[in-house]
């Protein structure tokens, strides 16, 4: 007989929980053991439950679910955590993931869906809903445009002037750079203004953040 997947609901909503039990304890092979209404709730319903599964929010009460997923993921035989919610920015997928969730679904996701991804999560292959997965490439490849872009710029500096826009970018004041440099400081302010005129920028800051796109800090 085929092993049943032992799943714990965490979301602070009491509807959502009933919903979602209802659904993937009639799916079969799934069996809801325990629900939790915060990341406090979870983590002590796990240490009496020992779901495979956890369906986590991230927005909840006391302990948020990017905290419990942590503190789940981070214990010797941690159970995987399937992040569903509503909220979709780039920082929650982020968070969740480097928090060791192992999928991503939003709330929207159909019960087949949902169903699907807990038998796969609970078989070691994570998942993200397509629309999450479109959004973190586009990321991956707009940081990737960003990165080639503020090279390519830097790259019209002279070293001086990389070594200056660098410093600036590590919040070094011109009299920092000066001293670091072995140079006067108003040696050091037309090397910025330099920068700035090469780089159609506007200020420090804009120096400081090109400089982190290329990598550099």
């Amino acid at each position: 007989m085929a092993r049943v997947i032992r799943v714990l609901l965490v979301d602070d909503d009491a509807l959502v929980r009933a919903g979602l039990s209802m659904m993937l304890d009639g799916s079969g092979g799934i069996s809801v053991v325990a629900e939790a209404a915060d990341g406090q709730e979870a983590i002590t319903a796990t240490d009496a439950h020992a779901p495979d599964v956890v369906l986590m929010d991230l927005r909840m009460p006391r302990v948020d679910g990017i905290t419990a997923t942590r503190r789940l993921r981070a214990r010797a035989r941690p159970p995987e955590v399937i992040v569903l919610t509503t909220f979709d920015t780039d920082e929650n997928v982020l968070h969740a993931l480097r928090a060791g969730a192992a999928g991503f679904l939003l709330k929207d996701t159909s019960p087949a869906q949902i169903v699907e991804a807990v038998t796969r999560v609970a078989a070691g292959d994570p998942i993200l809903s397509p629309r999450i997965t479109r959004r973190l490439m586009e990321r991956t490849v707009a940081q990737a445009g960003a990165y080639e872009r503020a090279r390519a710029a830097l790259a019209a500096l002279t070293p001086r002037e990389h070594e200056v826009a660098l410093a600036i970018a590590q919040g070094r004041t011109n009299a920092d750079i000066a001293a670091d440099l072995t140079m006067g400081v108003t040696t050091v302010k037309a090397h910025v203004s330099s920068i700035l005129t090469k780089l159609a920028l506007d200020n420090r800051t804009q120096i400081a953040l090109l400089a982190h796109d290329a990598g550099l800090t």
